[in-house]
């Protein structure tokens, strides 16, 4: 996303002192732990005349570290306009909301772990599944994101966005322990040794977290995390491997009327056995040349076993066992890819090619009692394969001008084994992808950008070749293999002042089909085609070392637009996201506060029912003395009662009509909760 010269200085930079949002924080190894404060903020970076469009953006590890955070996947919340919810367990992946698009749990939004995608193909609860739960955030070094689809080296998912999680080679020998409330206890521990003449870095993590709800979550949560870096030849190879489990129980979402009837709490729950358990060991070995025209080679592979336990309608389907159902999903993952960057007079080039493939012997759906199984509604044994090449060009006509023409063709080919024999069969799909960027610096302090890119998303391998619904046994309509969508964006890049960076952006993003293959069915969900537009507005300032601002604002419109004016809203797209903060350091203090607010959303076609705006304040105030440091963070500081999540749909409770009854489904913030940390360093 970034060039490897750009990533270079970024390191070179790193913060000198690092702090843990909720968590422990880690120093560059060569700074010793009684150092000075000097915290180097990756949204200070200059990128005129690096980034390829005002929406992409570079965040530094500091960034990360002064921001209060209750779970892994808002991590991804430093891209402007993105919001992470959860409506599930904290062991599941959180349901991701950007650019107008509901992006349930990845659809549409790409991420990697150091090269290697995240998102799970034709997936047991949905497609694009990215679940982050597995990445210790104290091995994060950076983050790179970028909205749209402009760039080449970006294929399946990355319509609304993607973003790029990259490790640290070395830590600091550490120790953190950190404890709140709901039961809360959190254990990390991590460090970097000499092995040979390479380094070898080493990061566990413990947690376990009751919650505030009133079900128990019980989540029970193992992460580990090996690296080791070293030269070969004339690059350097880095190898890792990683391994994660974790189990919980669920609440999930509950009707409104079950609230305000006082049949439950606010923080209630209608069925106690929802939860699930996840699985996840994998290996990357990636070899990069050294120099500015750097060749290269990722191989990855890693093991995932998945199981949830879900009951969204309780009684509306099955009155006398309930609707309780399991999704599975078991699979194994390998891929690579090579990439090449090099100069050809005065244009720069970057070649590339990828593949993946998907060996998926298990992904089911099955009505369940009490967690255990009643009967099937699908399981199928898939496999699918993707192979993929690109290529992108940069011009510089003029010492303030850039031209970047991309292009990247897909192929992929499908293949299901149903336990319905109807239901199996196989495809091929292929699609291309051409891509333009401008980039034009009038003057030194500012960058104009114009962009234009077509780009896609895979659907689930059981949608191209199911032929009845295995539910009702009826008809059913196949899904797009690939689903194209083509994005324009013109934005600008300011820098008017020393510590301040201002982006501004307009974007429109066409998409072919919104038809879908629903996990928690096993069928097919008919949508048309839609549009979405927005407006992006994001400023950093540090007027001095002591104190940092930040603050944003986006507005999205979408509209499925084969439906009628009136009819036509996108149910769950959030159009407007504020947010906000403030970091204040001195001596070996450091306070943190920040806003977080989304607003009303259309939960049906029609726009008659919408959710209520949701805000949440985050605070954290920390000091450091010599190696130690003691951390406190209050998460939900003014005690927000507003939902994390909203939908609205038909369910049945005991004594209400067969037909069930509409209604809000919700899940409330999680109360005010304390989080005290003690990191050590040796």
């Amino acid at each position: 996303m970034f060039s490897k010269r750009h990533h270079r200085l970024c390191r070179t930079l790193v913060p000198l002192r690092l702090f843990g949002a909720a968590t422990p924080a880690f120093a560059d190894e060569a700074v010793a732990a009684d150092d000075p404060l000097i915290t180097v903020f990756g949204r200070a970076d200059n990128l005129i005349g690096i980034a390829a469009a005002a929406s992409e953006g570079h965040v530094g590890r500091a960034d990360i570290d002064t921001r209060p955070i209750q779970r892994v996947g808002e991590l991804l919340e430093v891209i402007p306009g993105l919001i992470a919810t959860q409506h599930s367990g904290g062991g599941k992946a959180n349901q991701y909301f950007l650019r107008g698009f509901n992006l349930d749990h990845g659809t549409d939004f790409a991420g990697f772990f150091d090269g290697v995608p995240l998102n799970y193909r034709s997936h047991g609860h949905g497609q694009g599944y990215l679940d982050l739960n597995f990445i210790i955030p104290e091995t994060i070094e950076y983050i790179d994101y970028s909205k749209g689809s402009y760039r080449a080296d970006l294929g399946d998912f990355a319509t609304a966005g993607a973003g790029k999680f990259r490790t640290y080679d070395t830590l600091p020998t550490t120790v953190s322990i950190e404890t709140g409330s709901g039961t809360y206890l959190r254990g990390v521990a991590a460090g970097s040794t000499k092995i040979g003449d390479g380094t070898a870095l080493l990061a566990l993590e413990a947690r376990h977290d009751d919650g505030r709800y009133d079900l128990t979550d019980d989540l029970n949560l193992f992460s580990g995390f090996g690296k080791y870096t070293v030269p070969l030849g004339d690059g350097v190879l880095r190898t890792s491997i990683s391994a994660y489990h974790v189990k919980f129980a669920s609440s999930e979402q509950v009707p409104q009327r079950a609230i305000d009837s006082a049949t439950i709490g606010r923080l209630g729950f209608l069925d106690s056995d929802l939860g699930g358990e996840t699985t996840r060991i994998g290996v990357i070995s990636n070899w990069t040349q050294d120099g500015d025209t750097p060749l290269t080679v990722l191989a990855y592979a890693h093991y995932y076993r998945f199981n949830l336990f879900s009951n969204f309608t309780y009684l509306l389907d099955e009155p006398i066992n309930g609707d309780e159902f399991e999704q599975a999903d078991r699979r194994t993952v390998i891929g690579g890819r090579v990439d090449k960057r090099f100069k050809t007079g005065p244009v720069e080039f970057l070649i590339g090619t990828e593949g993946r493939y998907d060996f998926i012997p298990e992904v089911g759906l099955y009505r369940t009692a009490a967690r255990q199984r009643l009967s099937t509604v699908r399981e199928d044994d898939v496999k699918q394969g993707s192979a993929a090449l690109f290529a992108e060009a940069t011009l510089r006509p003029a010492e303030n001008l850039r031209v970047i023409l991309g292009a990247r063709g897909d192929l992929y080919r499908f293949n299901v084994r149903s336990d319905l024999a109807v239901n199996s069969g196989s495809d091929t799909a292929a699609i291309f992808s051409p891509k333009a960027t401008i980039a034009w610096t009038p003057v030194e302090q500012v960058e104009l950008y114009a962009n234009y890119g077509r780009g896609f998303h895979s659907n689930d391998a059981r949608g191209t070749a199911i032929n009845i619904d295995p539910n009702s046994g009826d008809a059913a309509e196949r899904v797009v293999p690939l689903v194209a969508a083509t994005g324009y964006e013109v934005g600008a890049r300011l820098r008017p002042v020393s510590g301040m960076s201002i982006t501004a952006t307009a974007w429109r993003l066409n998409l072919e089909s919104e038809l879908l293959f629903v996990g928690d069915g096993g069928t097919t969900e008919p949508q048309g085609p839609s549009n979405r537009h927005g407006v992006e507005l994001a400023a950093f300032y540090q007027p001095a070392p002591w104190l940092t601002l930040d603050a944003e604002y986006t507005w999205s419109q979408g509209r499925l637009t084969d439906l009628p004016r009136g009819a036509d809203r996108i149910p769950g797209a959030i159009e407007r996201v504020i947010a906000g903060g403030i970091v204040v350091q001195s001596g070996g203090f450091t306070g943190s506060l920040r806003l977080r607010h989304f607003g009303s959303v259309a939960l049906i076609v029609d726009n008659s029912v919408r959710s209520r705006p949701t805000s949440v304040v985050n605070s954290r105030l920390a000091y450091r003395f010599g190696r130690y440091e003691i951390a406190a963070t209050i998460l939900n500081l003014l005690q927000s009662r507003d939902a994390e999540i909203n939908y609205f749909y038909a369910s049945r409770l005991p004594g209400e009509p067969d037909s069930g009854i509409e209604d809000i489904h919700l899940k409330p913030v999680e109360p005010r909760q304390l989080r005290i940390a003690g990191t050590m360093r040796f």
